[in-house]
């Protein structure tokens, strides 16, 4: 089962170790709240995984690459395969691992090439990734040189899809814990970048999830967040009569003025927006390796400007700013 003692190790001599005892017991409380049957399901993968000496490793590419030292045979590789998707559905990516190809539902890339260029460089920096999934762009943040990258997932299957990756690199400052960002202790003051990605929307109070991002940041660090907007002013805050793009838990999406104004008040310097993008089917689709329902079946067939319920359709935003 799923282990963290690389993690404690790994802030053992940081200012975040004043938070150890917190934080263990938070992850007790998500513990205790769970059920262990498909969790061994995912852990039988893990220890299935060949046994493998890595070649390179590339983390700084598109596509996050394990290469081995010894190639697999073919009929390896088909078993491996045949494992991985045991984890299904892949959601954040791509990966290459050992040569195969996850080709995931979501380019997780594109995003990675609209923000990197804006963000003060991570080279040396403690960085948190909020609902970071299969730990893709975590995995970027070290790729770019962050020194400690701490990303939190409440979805146990994408932390083993991450496990997977960090089987084969454990020396790698990259941890992922099964937590939300309420668990984090307040205030952790700790932070130089913290991410928060596609999770504003799925909060009831957003203004609320602003703030404990910032008790994460040290004074002065900057914030990434990326959510849903829609078009409007300053006063423009969209909440869905039930779904929205079939999805049951979206309750607010803000203009982008809108949520500079939320930023603001919340205590946030220096907001800027840096990029506004509407996503296209072939960011966000149903590939092999992510069969269920993707964007394509959450758009009206005949205007793809607009979700199955009418709302416009998924536009995404990114804004930095500083606490």
């Amino acid at each position: 089962m799923l282990n963290h003692t690389d993690f404690f190790s790994a802030i053992a001599k940081t200012a975040l170790n004043k938070q150890k005892t917190a934080l263990e017991e938070a992850l007790d409380n998500r513990a205790s709240a769970r059920t262990f049957g498909e969790q061994a399901e995912w852990q039988k993968v893990l220890d299935s995984l060949p046994n493998q000496r890595i070649k390179q490793a590339t983390f700084d590419q598109d596509i996050i690459k394990l290469e081995a030292e010894h190639p697999l045979t073919n009929e390896q590789k088909h078993q491996f395969s045949q494992n991985l998707m045991q984890l299904h559905p892949w959601r954040k990516g791509p990966f290459s691992l050992f040569d195969v190809l996850i080709d995931t539902e979501w380019r997780s890339d594109w995003k990675w090439q609209r923000l990197i260029k804006h963000l003060s460089p991570l080279e040396g920096k403690r960085v948190l990734d909020v609902g970071c999934g299969s730990g893709y762009h975590a995995l970027r943040m070290y790729g770019e040189k962050a020194s400690l990258v701490l990303g939190i997932e409440p979805m146990l299957k994408y932390i083993y899809q991450f496990q997977v990756v960090k089987q084969y690199c454990p020396d790698i400052p990259v941890f992922v814990l099964p937590l939300l960002c309420e668990d984090l202790p307040k205030p952790l003051d700790f932070f130089d970048t913290v991410f928060s990605m596609g999770v504003l929307y799925h909060r009831k109070s957003p203004i609320e999830h602003l703030e404990e991002l910032k008790h994460a940041l040290k004074p002065g660090g900057e914030l990434v967040l990326e959510t849903l907007i829609v078009e409007g002013d300053e006063t423009t805050t969209l909440m869905p009569v039930g779904r929205y793009a079939q999805m049951r838990n979206v309750w607010f999406l803000p203009s982008h003025a809108q949520l500079c104004i939320w930023l603001t008040k919340t205590g946030f310097k220096n907001v800027r927006v840096v990029d506004i993008n509407q996503t296209s089917l072939n960011e966000q689709r149903k590939t092999d390796w992510m069969t269920f329902q993707s964007l394509e079946d959450f758009l009206d067939p005949s205007d793809k400007n607009k979700t199955l319920e009418g709302y416009p359709a998924p536009k995404r935003v990114i804004i930095l700013a500083n606490k």
